[in-house]
């Protein structure tokens, strides 16, 4: 199956087509970014930028793992330096991913790039940064209000959420009563792998968060689970690596979707999907959104 092309809607963003990047891939500086872009994405997200600037953790922070990665970068970041990166993107579909340690936090954060970005998209689901990502976004209460000290500046907010709970569902309602745009789903998933000839994880931050193929059975469910509990657009993520997927995401009830592990191999993969995806005879793509449900 094939869908028509043309400009994307969602989420407050106007999108060249439905294929992003994902945060924390080539994301980190503002070269990187336009070179994604020129290699067929409809909008690319940064690495997520924080209070302060942050080192990240010890390495290794990145091993591969069958079917995707394994990585615990730690959030490394410059912090309100890193606006320099963003004016060179100035009018590109460019969404600025923001994490925090509370409400004023994510708030204080987004003040510093209201004018740069086009959109805000909060890290509530990280699962390695002690204090940050899903130590706030597994608690329904803290994302409604993290949400709700963005979205109040009045731009687009996306909320990226994190599979490791019981009920993604909660989450997701919450991030819609805090006046979230859109939904991201999924974060990596919590994982650790130990080297049996060291006798330790292979991580230097023993835990880290897997992402890749291996995931995207669970992104599907959890895209498919949201379509059905919340009323604002979702983007898919996890795993996605072929025009099938995107299909399949769409299918589930994703409007767009990020592209992440994938790039490391082929950091122009959104124009062979693309290739694979549109063409002038195919079907309206709001026909095939949420398709599966019913």
């Amino acid at each position: 199956m094939r869908i028509t092309s043309g400009t994307v809607l969602v989420g407050g963003m106007a999108l060249s087509n439905h294929l992003l990047l994902a945060a924390g891939v080539l994301g980190t500086t503002g070269s990187s970014l336009a070179r994604i872009l020129a290699c067929g994405a409809g909008g690319v997200v940064t690495k997520s930028i924080g209070p302060y600037p942050c080192e990240g953790h010890p390495g290794p922070c990145v091993v591969e793992t069958e079917g995707g990665l394994l990585n615990a970068m730690g959030l490394p970041n410059p912090s309100r330096e890193f606006e320099g990166e963003l004016q060179v993107l100035a009018g590109k579909p460019v969404i600025l991913s923001i994490y925090g340690g509370n409400p004023d936090e994510f708030r204080t954060v987004a003040s510093w790039f209201a004018g740069t970005a086009a959109a805000f998209e909060l890290n509530l689901s990280c699962p390695h940064a002690a204090g940050y990502g899903a130590a706030l976004g597994t608690d329904p209460d803290l994302v409604e209000a993290c949400t709700q000290a963005v979205s109040s500046l009045g731009l687009p907010t996306w909320v990226k959420l994190t599979p490791n709970v019981t009920d993604i569902t909660l989450c997701g309602k919450a991030a819609e009563r805090g006046g979230a745009s859109a939904l991201v789903a999924i974060n990596t998933v919590k994982a650790m792998r130990i080297s049996t000839e060291l006798k330790r994880p292979v991580l230097g931050n023993r835990v880290g968060g897997l992402s890749g193929k291996s995931i995207f059975p669970v992104a599907v469910r959890c895209v498919y689970e949201l379509y059905e509990s919340c009323r604002i657009p979702i983007i898919g993520c996890g795993g996605i690596s072929s025009a099938g997927d995107v299909i399949e995401m769409m299918m589930a009830g994703a409007s767009a979707v990020q592209i992440g592990t994938a790039v490391k191999d082929y950091p122009c993969i959104f124009r062979s999907i693309a290739t694979d995806l549109y063409s002038s005879d195919g079907v309206p793509p709001d026909t095939i959104v949420g398709c599966a449900h019913g």
